[in-house]
């Protein structure tokens, strides 16, 4: 019975490992009969697990999805990194993420061989995570996820109510085609079908409307590398300003201290990049270009070096002791 249950699985675990295995696979590797193949995959199917069977020479086993979830067999490097992916998964902007992850994380490690729960420990406990400073995450809906992700998969239309950041709600109908996700957001880049051109919503902001259908012919994407394609969107065209700035250090180094949602980044060279970003006004810009605390020249437009030839000068103005800056109070600024 042992020797029965040993062997059921190591099966279910090559079932898991693979798309598809021919019954005379399955049998060279756990070294038995085709027949006993067919006993073995019959003990999963009562268990649970749904093995598909094609038959013919091309034909072999599969391991499905079901009705319910069946327990799942990982390996030692496969439960690590589960357990560690499921410590860091709060905060990520999923709604409710936090709570799910811990009930997930108690029922794994209460399995978890001594070993194994020492290196989770060791990697939690030495561990620092670093998340950039700003705004916290917006909360979005798992199941409102799973949805956009289905449709996109599925082809199909995405009606829903389109909140804007100043509040106006409108309708939209889109042909979906991919989430793309941030530190702090989620987005959807879909072709708006009324505007007849590609758009970047984000999630947080939509109510989905159904019914969704019917499907559609998917379109070739707005580009090859839609997390740059979203970068640019968030960052730089949503706004009236933009710029363009030559910074003096690696790629790697700037990509530490621009975020994909304030710019985009790309390489000069092996020792200098360039940030193209945007924002409502020069004024702010040359603020958040100061932020990077980086260094920066400027390349476009020429208006962006007046604003910083202004805000150099409020700050020496402002360091210069001897300038008499009144501040309403009849106080001359001198000490």
């Amino acid at each position: 019975m042992l020797e029965t249950s040993a062997r059921l699985l190591r099966l279910l675990s090559l079932l898991q490992a693979h798309r598809e295995w021919s019954g005379a696979e399955l049998a060279a590797s756990l070294g038995v009969t085709a027949r006993t193949v067919r006993r073995d995959v019959d003990r999963l199917r009562g268990l649970g697990y749904p093995v598909h069977a094609s038959p013919g020479t091309g034909g072999g086993y599969q391991l499905g999805a079901g009705a319910e979830l069946p327990p799942l067999l990982l390996d030692d490097d496969e439960a690590v990194a589960v357990a560690v992916g499921l410590r860091t998964a709060a905060g990520q902007g999923i709604e409710g993420i936090g709570e799910t992850s811990v009930r997930a994380l108690a029922k794994l490690e209460q399995v978890l061989p001594d070993r194994l729960r020492r290196r989770v420990g060791a990697l939690t406990a030495y561990t620092v995570p670093m998340l950039r400073p700003g705004p916290p995450a917006s909360a979005v809906d798992p199941a409102l996820l799973t949805e956009l992700a289905h449709l996109c998969r599925d082809t199909e239309l995405l009606r829903f109510e389109y909140r804007t950041h100043e509040g106006a709600v409108s309708r939209r109908t889109v042909e979906p085609h991919r989430l793309v996700c941030t530190e702090r957001r989620w987005y959807l880049v879909a072709r708006d079908v009324d505007r007849d051109d590609w758009r970047t919503f984000r999630v947080d902001r939509m109510t989905p409307r159904p019914p969704h259908r019917p499907r559609f012919t998917p379109r070739t994407p707005p580009a090859e590398d839609l997390a740059a394609y979203v970068s640019e969107g968030v960052s730089t065209r949503v706004y009236a300003e933009r710029s363009v700035v030559r910074l003096p250090v690696p790629l790697a180094v700037a990509a530490e201290r621009v975020s994909p949602s304030a710019g985009t980044l790309e390489a000069d060279g092996p020792d200098a990049c360039l940030l193209r970003s945007g924002a409502p006004s020069l004024e702010v810009m040359v603020v958040h270009l100061m932020s990077t605390g980086l260094p920066f020249r400027v390349l476009r437009p020429p208006e962006l070096r007046a604003a910083v030839r202004a805000a150099r000068d409020r700050l020496d103005a402002a360091l210069d002791a001897s300038a008499e800056i009144p501040d309403g109070s009849g106080d001359t600024g001198r000490p």
